[in-house]
């Protein structure tokens, strides 16, 4: 690193000396790197090196089996998680249990009926001295046997007709939304065994190609966005306070026209550092990275050398 911001250093001050004040710099460029989140097969390729891709196009595909089989799983656990609530949710018995209790809701009524008539008539029969204590007391146990009869069924067919309880209800929801998640994950990774351009731009390079293995974040294409091209070239610690951000300067090139860049990027280190002390012909060995971007980057190639040429102020304040 030392020894390329030295050379940069070098063509910098020779560019200002010999080629009326012009620095020289190259093309840069941030890549889009695109590659599977997990580990896979290349099944297809629809791209090449060169082609022009648009957001959205399809790039690769990557075998998706165990993706597949873990959806089907997912949706199973949710099918399931669905069906407990649904039963927690409704009476906790069957029509038919409780259509068994009403059958003996009935029958103890008629039980009731028939002790009730006949402790009607035991205590007639005892006012009147003609029955006796016992028979009047047989009587009364009967009744209030069959009425405590009536009463457990009626409370076992209201129970039966009850939901679960509401905290079996709440821990039932939480269980079917913790399946709705996992087979949405599933089903997330299974689309992503399909990659499409994040962005529009050119495929710069293939890495891997159909039957090769992927490991886990590894890139299979990158791409370049015109955007995403700049300009770096490097200036003397002299000319650098006469340099903002926005700042236009002239970018020549072999082989294409002028073109007009606009600086975005200022480095705040030095690319050279020299010794502790500072003499002034030490201070003239420092060099400061400088980005910029064109509006019209396409006839730029990433690594091309350009010539860069400041605005007239900061030209002639070196002069």
């Amino acid at each position: 690193m030392k020894e390329l911001a030295v050379l940069a250093f070098a063509l910098a001050l020779a560019a200002c000396d010999n080629h009326n004040g012009r620095l020289q710099g190259w093309v840069e460029a941030d890549f889009v790197f695109v590659g599977p989140d997990e580990t896979g097969r290349i099944e297809t390729l629809a791209v090449r090196e060169g082609d022009q891709v648009a957001a959205g196009a399809p790039l690769f595909a990557v075998d998706g089996e165990l993706q597949q089989a873990d959806v089907q799983t997912t949706a199973a656990q949710v099918a399931e998680a669905r069906a407990r609530l649904a039963r927690l949710e409704t009476s906790q018995q069957r029509k038919e249990e409780v259509a068994v209790l009403q059958a003996q809701e009935k029958r103890a009524e008629s039980a009731v009926a028939l002790s009730t008539a006949d402790l009607d008539r035991q205590q007639t029969l005892a006012s009147k001295g003609i029955a006796a204590q016992a028979q009047l007391d047989t009587a009364k146990a009967n009744s209030n046997r069959d009425k405590a009869a009536l009463e457990e069924v009626r409370r076992q067919i209201t129970v039966a007709q009850m939901a679960s309880r509401d905290e079996d209800i709440a821990a039932a929801r939480q269980s079917l939304a913790a399946a709705q998640a996992r087979q949405s994950n599933s089903e997330t990774k299974l689309a992503r065994r399909k990659l499409v351009s994040p962005v529009n731009g050119a495929v710069q390079q293939v890495y891997y190609r159909p039957g090769e293995m992927v490991p886990a974040g590894r890139p299979v294409v990158s791409i370049l966005p015109p955007g995403n091209i700049k300009l770096r070239f490097f200036v003397p610690q002299a000319l650098l306070p006469r340099i903002a951000l926005g700042d236009a300067v002239e970018v020549t090139c072999d082989g294409c026209s002028p073109l007009t860049a606009r600086v975005t990027f200022i480095s705040r280190s030095a690319e050279y550092t020299p010794p502790v002390i500072y003499s002034l012909e030490e201070r003239n060995k420092l060099v400061f990275m400088i980005e910029a971007r064109s509006d019209a980057p396409q006839s730029l190639r990433v690594g091309q050398p350009v010539s860069v040429a400041l605005k007239g102020s900061a030209v002639e304040a070196k002069k």
